[in-house]
């Protein structure tokens, strides 16, 4: 059997589910958003992530704000 694996940007192991470091990084290079598809494309990659980031929603709803 497999011990550890990457699944839809997450590295499930026996050790549970966690974030994939590289992913992240990939995410910490974008660049800032300047247009609407830039804000929605920064979302939907954060919200992959949503679950492991503490108060995600709050912290998502300046740039969702921008979207109304």
């Amino acid at each position: 059997m497999v011990r550890e694996g990457i699944v839809v940007g997450h590295k499930v192991s026996i050790h549970g589910i966690e974030v994939d470091t590289k992913k992240i990084k990939v995410i910490e290079q974008l660049p800032p958003p300047t247009n609407v598809n830039g804000i929605q494309s920064f979302l939907d990659h954060g919200g992959v992530y949503r679950h492991f980031i503490k108060n995600f929603s709050q912290i998502a709803r300046p740039l969702t704000s921008l979207l109304a």
